[in-house]
């Protein structure tokens, strides 16, 4: 049986193509968590609806486990960046985790424990209980395979990924 689980990742460009190398279904982007209806990708980006660039990820959990989705978020992004994520900065660029159970919350709060008591320090990840999702413009989706030299760009410019 198929599930959906939701991540705010900073850039959702940036994240769609590695959940995939990983066998989940789909990977959707879109906005989450805010209170404006479908919201558009220049309302978000201007910091005017409350949702954060989000991906939707659609996985046969038998495949590939939800602590296996934790596993590649924390792997690709900075928990402890509160304004953003590497070069994407402000409330729609910061971390979530939007959860659609209980096992989801407590999973996701105890991989933050574990980061902070590592770490030492703050972990600046929201986990909240899903809320919305609102699929972003056709243009945003699978932005690697339709761009992959502004792709590249992206990345390098970011920080994400060294020169």
């Amino acid at each position: 049986m198929k599930k959906e689980a939701f991540f705010a990742g900073g850039c959702f460009w940036c994240v769609t193509p590695i959940y995939k190398m990983y066998g989940v279904d789909a990977v959707v982007c879109g906005y989450a968590g805010g209170d404006e209806e479908n919201p558009t990708y220049e309302q978000v980006k201007h910091q005017k609806t409350g949702h954060r660039e989000t991906i939707k990820i659609v996985y046969d959990p038998e495949r590939v486990p939800y602590g296996k989705l934790l596993d590649i978020y924390f792997a690709n992004v900075d928990p402890f960046d509160a304004e953003g994520q590497f070069i994407d900065k402000g409330f729609s660029y910061t971390l979530a985790i939007f959860y659609t159970s209980e096992e989801e919350k407590d999973a996701a709060a105890e991989r933050i424990r574990k980061i902070e008591g590592s770490s030492g320090k703050k972990a600046q990840v929201a986990v909240l209980p899903y809320k919305n999702f609102y699929e972003a413009e056709e243009y945003h989706q699978d932005y690697y395979l339709k761009n992959p030299e502004a792709f590249e760009k992206e990345l390098v410019d970011s920080g994400r990924k060294p020169h």
